[in-house]
């Protein structure tokens, strides 16, 4: 119950923000955003020492604000979205193999740090950039529809038809027809929405609906890969933001993985 309180306390200042706010206002939310996001990070890869906590977020914070500044190089723009799409893809393979690469209590500080970077920057300048487009609040939002879509269809159809296991030594609750049911309703949202809210048919319409489905399974992968390092820490959420639904990186970790690579698939699209 108190999940549901939750959302729905958040979601109508959120659909109001998005809609309503500046890109730059957008964007300062978002950073305090990430910056909770990197505080949790921390905890979740067994930097307990405050100083060095709080010297992460201020490298993080260095790094939106480099981002922010830099967000209409195209170059910049593209290696971005590149580095996102590579780290998903390896982290998709790490959490097939974990706990084969989480086995050490103590991962080495460059790597703390750069997964952390990777996790965060990209996703900020991915949501400041669909944001500042053409339509961008609709862009936004049709995302978190997408999102919520595949998480709602995900839940019902693995309560209800659940039995094989998406990845038991992760996420135990998760199952592969959950991740069916969840791909099948947000498809049906994707072409639903290209159609009567974005003017799309034929060709542009099936590829709108494909990269929304990518989209889905990356956000699969956010879920996990944020799963594998709080099941290696020990922890049951990555902090206490939002009650019920625990900290921005659990509230947040689909989207993550989701944001750049809907942003990059548009860019393609020409959209």
């Amino acid at each position: 119950m108190q999940r549901v309180i939750t959302a729905l306390i958040l979601i109508p200042p959120v659909v109001a923000a998005v809609w309503f706010l500046p890109t730059a206002a957008i964007a300062v939310a978002l950073a305090l955003l990430m910056l909770i996001g990197a505080w949790e990070w921390g905890q979740l890869m067994r930097l307990r020492a405050v100083p060095l906590r709080m010297g992460y977020v201020a490298v993080v914070a260095v790094l939106l604000l480099v981002l922010y500044g830099l967000r209409e190089h195209a170059d910049l723009q593209r290696g971005m979205l590149g580095l996102a799409l590579l780290w998903w893809l390896l982290a998709f393979l790490w959490v097939l193999r974990y706990p084969a690469g989480l086995r050490t209590n103590q991962p080495r500080p460059w790597l703390v740090a750069g997964i952390g970077l990777l996790l965060l920057g990209p996703a900020f300048l991915a949501l400041v950039l669909l944001h500042a487009r053409l339509q961008g609040p609709l862009w936004i939002l049709f995302l978190l529809a997408l999102i919520w879509a595949a998480d709602t269809g995900a839940y019902f159809s693995g309560r209800s038809f659940g039995h094989h296991k998406l990845a038991v030594r992760v996420s135990p609750g998760k199952t592969w027809e959950g991740a069916a049911g969840g791909l099948l309703l947000s498809a049906t949202v994707a072409a639903l929405a290209g159609h009567w809210l974005f003017d799309l048919d034929g060709r542009q319409l099936l590829l709108f609906v494909l990269l929304c489905a990518g989209v889905v399974v990356f956000s699969i992968v956010g879920d996990l890969t944020e799963s594998m390092f709080k099941r290696h820490a020990g922890v049951k959420d990555s902090g206490t933001l939002f009650p019920g639904h625990g900290g921005v990186l659990d509230r947040l970790d689909s989207l993550f993985a989701a944001a750049p690579l809907f942003l990059g698939g548009l860019l393609v699209m020409g959209l």
